[in-house]
């Protein structure tokens, strides 16, 4: 259970402790209220004057406007629990330590960034290894006001006589709240273990791989505040981009890192991860696994060589009544030209279309002058008739036609032949799992091979229209007004009380984009081909080989914070080891760290779920839980009854033992509506499906969906029915959501290993 490494002194810390406590934090709160009120003021300003004066000088004033918001944002965001934590030093300093860094006007410190290097010893020191520090408080806050302080005593010299080892109250105090059905950061509870991986390089690859409960997820996410913090200058216009495994984690997670003072991460889940889509998740995991293999990037790679076709004999084509021939050998040198500049597809296409356009202008002039009888006359217009005829039109896109990514792999399912074509390593019987009807929707599976689609496509405008040189030109362009437009900077710095200096190239940017989206994380999230700073995967180890490859296109760097726990795999295209997912991206050019303790679920739980894994031939990871519970398992064999009348029947009594606490029902994705239904009849809109929210405290879920999230209770229906596929993790995940209690209804014989 959790182990005291220090002198922890609770309740009898005096009242004028207490007092002095409220005093100090109420001044860092005004404090904040302040800079908030400067802000305000500041973006008033801008904005009263917004449509006057020259484009560059409101071009300067939208780059403040958006300064000023992205700064009142994150003063907004950290407004609960700013501080909540004091070091005693052997120097006689106090430093609080808070989610955001405040000083004075005239720069004295009053609180440090829980990020900042002179804050980590609130975290990782202990009573054996004390750096400096006497005394370490934890303030508890509701809201504004202080209720608690806790100190953990390192100086056995600070100790009175009679005061014992105790535990981690403010620790044991947040593991035993009740879920909100929205994560809640442990800014104030990282512990040593996790804070040493939280503040690793930057640079390379990091495993983070954690049992469950180990607090995974909380380690991402302080990690991608930490780096923003640490290395903003590198990370602030890359950006930093973290994905996670569905919708519902997401929405779980999404304000977790506002509270730490970071507004601008790009969060995206793998369906979207391809701008403009929003893919369901794919439903057969033998199509998933298919579309997930490595060799699938081969098959995307012919189907796009396939659209650069050379036709079987000469065509014909009618130009004002003159009679031009198009050859094959004609076509197929134009295409070998045009592959050889190494462009993608739509980008190449300019190439081979000009090549051939020149070639049959060449013929035309000859056919013209041949029947002139010496006429000297301007030709230039025959070239402009080759290129608006219509037959050249369509004898060039039926031999290279400019594509889509959504157009190419829509119609390589959608069209047997094509498929056959571009995946000659494949079965029938794999084919036909891969064929589907060109109107269904996109499903996280499509979204790696529509990426790889448009990686060898390239952009299609380049096909006909503006090419690279009209873009740069247009860039050239954005940068000298931006130059322009910094001449009188620093005087409306002045005026406008800004602390900040855009460059040309920030100022360009911004104006590039400012019509359309202002943050760069909204930029990048719409850019398929931005490369992020870092990316953080939780989950990785669902993973498939494909959405690997797209998440390394992401970030050519491969600086990654990769986090999750191989036990729990149960996508079909996942992992079965950190090595098989990773050398064929990073080769061995990652490192890996554990997370060795459970603070989430109970131990009786928690050896549960280990017992039955083991019983079911795999290994796990069995993280030392830190508790233990009120509950062990309750299992609830019913036989012949229905399992929704069952679970109608256990509803009430979990509700009542968790007393306003989250409740999750799992269950294989086939019965979540005769569940749901059931739930509903009896307690309407209090029942909701993924996180939950406020006005739902009862959420029904299959394991895909519950993985990464946590509640107080958790009952799962038909047990069995999870270890699908010869894999535990669905079945798994699912017995260590709660933080509480456990309970499964059965109708059939428990797997293995459950019961002790």
């Amino acid at each position: 259970m959790l182990e005291a490494e220090s002198t922890h002194h609770h309740p009898g810390t005096s009242h004028e402790e207490l007092e002095h406590e409220r005093e100090y934090v109420a001044g860092l709160y005004a404090r904040l209220d302040e800079l908030r009120e400067d802000k305000v003021r500041q973006l008033a300003e801008v904005r009263r004057t917004a449509s006057a004066g020259s484009h560059q000088n409101r071009s300067e004033r939208d780059a403040f406007a958006t300064l000023y918001e992205d700064r009142l944002a994150q003063l907004n965001a950290v407004d609960d629990r700013l501080a909540f934590g004091r070091l005693d030093l052997d120097d006689g300093e106090q430093r609080y330590i808070g989610r955001i860094g405040l000083s004075t006007d005239d720069l004295r410190q009053l609180m440090v960034d829980w990020r900042a290097p002179e804050a980590g010893t609130f975290y990782q020191a202990t009573a054996f290894e004390r750096q400096g520090v006497r005394r370490r408080r934890h303030l508890i806050l509701q809201r504004r006001e202080v209720k608690a302080i806790e100190d953990d005593v390192l100086d056995p010299s600070m100790l009175t006589e009679g005061e014992a080892l105790q535990g981690e109250g403010a620790l044991l105090a947040a593991l035993n709240s009740k879920r909100t059905g929205r994560m809640s950061d442990i800014v104030g509870t990282i512990q040593a273990e996790q804070d040493r991986i939280i503040r690793s390089p930057l640079a390379g690859a990091l495993v983070v791989q954690g049992g469950p409960g180990t607090g995974k997820t909380a380690v991402a996410l302080h990690r991608a505040a930490y780096l923003l913090y640490t290395h903003r200058d590198r990370l602030r216009s890359a950006g930093v981009l973290l994905v996670g495994p569905s919708s519902s984690f997401m929405t779980y997670i999404e304000r977790v890192l506002p509270s730490l003072g970071e507004t601008g991460v790009v969060m995206a889940s793998v369906g979207r991860l391809m701008p403009g889509i929003n893919a369901i998740p794919e439903q057969d995991p033998r199509v998933a696994e298919l579309k997930g293999r490595l060799s699938m990037a081969e098959v995307i790679g012919r189907a796009v060589a396939n659209r650069q076709r050379v036709p079987a004999q000469d065509r014909v084509l009618d130009i004002e009544g003159q009679k031009l021939t198009l050859s094959p050998k004609q076509v197929r040198r134009a295409r070998d030209k045009a592959r050889a500049t190494g462009k993608p597809h739509n980008e190449a296409r300019l190439t081979f279309v000009k090549i051939l356009l020149r070639e049959l202008t060449e013929q035309l002039t000859e056919q013209v002058e041949s029947g002139s009888l010496g006429n000297t006359a301007d030709r230039s217009y025959l070239a402009e008739d080759v290129r608006s005829s219509r037959d050249v039109r369509v004898a060039l896109n039926l031999a290279w036609m400019p594509m889509t990514p959504e157009k190419l792999v829509r119609e390589l399912f959608a069209k047997p032949a094509l498929l056959e074509a571009a995946a000659p390593g494949l079965r029938e019987a794999e084919r036909a799992l891969l064929a589907r009807d060109p109107e269904s929707p996109w499903t996280e599976a499509d979204v790696p091979l529509l990426d790889e689609a448009a990686e060898l496509l390239g952009d299609l405008d380049a096909s006909g229209g503006r090419d690279g040189a009209a873009r740069e030109a247009d860039r050239r362009r954005d940068l000298a007004n931006a130059e322009r437009a910094l001449e009188n900077m620093h005087q409306s710095l002045a005026d406008s009380g800004v602390d900040g200096v855009l460059s040309a190239d920030d100022l360009a940017d911004h104006n590039a984009v400012q019509d359309d989206y202002a943050t760069t994380a909204e930029r990048a999230l719409l850019d398929r081909s931005w490369a992020f700073g870092h990316v953080v995967v939780d989950e990785a180890q669902e993973l498939s080989a494909m959405q690997w490859r797209l998440l390394l296109r992401r970030c050519p760097l491969k600086s990654f914070t990769i986090v999750g726990d191989i036990a729990q795999t149960s996508a079909a295209a996942g992992a079965s080891s950190w090595q098989q997912a990773l050398a064929p991206h990073f080769g061995d050019r990652w490192q890996l760290e554990e997370l060795t303790v459970n603070y989430r679920t109970p131990a009786q739980i928690a050896e549960a779920a280990v017992r039955m894994a083991n019983a079911a031939g795999q290994v796990v990871s069995a993280p030392k839980a830190v508790r233990d519970g009120r509950w062990a398992p309750i299992i609830d064999r019913i036989g012949g009854v229905q399992p929704q009348t069952a679970l109608v029947k256990a509803i009430p009594e979990e509700l009542a033992a968790l007393d306003g606490g989250l409740l999750a029902v799992i269950a294989a994705p086939h019965r979540l509506g005769e569940l749901s239904s059931a739930l509903r009849k009896m307690y309407g809109r209090r029942v909701g499906h993924g996180a939950g929210s406020l006005e739902q405290d009862i959420v029904v879920l299959d394991p895909r969906d519950a993985k990464g999230l946590e509640f107080d209770g958790v009952v799962i229906v038909e047990p069995t029915e999870l270890l699908g596929s010869g894999r535990v993790g669905d079945l798994y995940v699912s017995m260590t959501r709660p933080t509480q209690r456990l309970r499964l209804i059965s109708s059939t014989e428990l797997p293995e290993g459950i019961e002790a």
